[in-house]
């Protein structure tokens, strides 16, 4: 007897709850904010809005109207990750690409920025 595949159910993928990403929303958006205003001091780059959204591939983004958006599971990094995130976009809105201007003004702050860019590519972000 031939196994038809056309009568074979697919099983629904099941959505994981949003639980964790709302109990962490807030407090991702207090670290960030709070990492901005700290190397804002340094920069005194202007941005649009702030966003902690629940990304699978990117811990953050810029976009060209000055939007930060971060994936909330960066509080679960270590500290030295985190602010190395967070500066590496901040540095987005004095140069949109990733230039050596750009690796200047991330490593002003950031001076390890290599090894601990590195370390995060351990790191599975979902």
């Amino acid at each position: 007897m031939a196994f038809n595949l056309f009568f074979v159910r697919r099983k629904k993928s099941i959505k994981k709850s949003p639980k964790i990403y709302l109990d962490n929303k807030e407090k991702a958006r207090s670290l960030v904010n709070a990492r901005l205003e700290y190397f804002n001091q340094f920069y005194g780059f202007k941005w649009s809005r702030l966003s902690i959204k629940n990304t699978k591939r990117r811990w953050g983004s810029c976009s060209k109207k000055g939007n930060l958006n971060f994936c909330y599971r960066v509080v679960f990094l270590p500290q030295d990750s985190a602010d190395y995130i967070v500066a590496h976009e901040l540095c987005h809105l004095g140069q949109f690409n990733h230039s050596k201007e750009f690796w200047g003004l991330v490593a002003r702050l950031i001076p390890d920025y290599k090894v601990v860019r590195n370390s995060l590519k351990d790191v599975k972000i979902s």
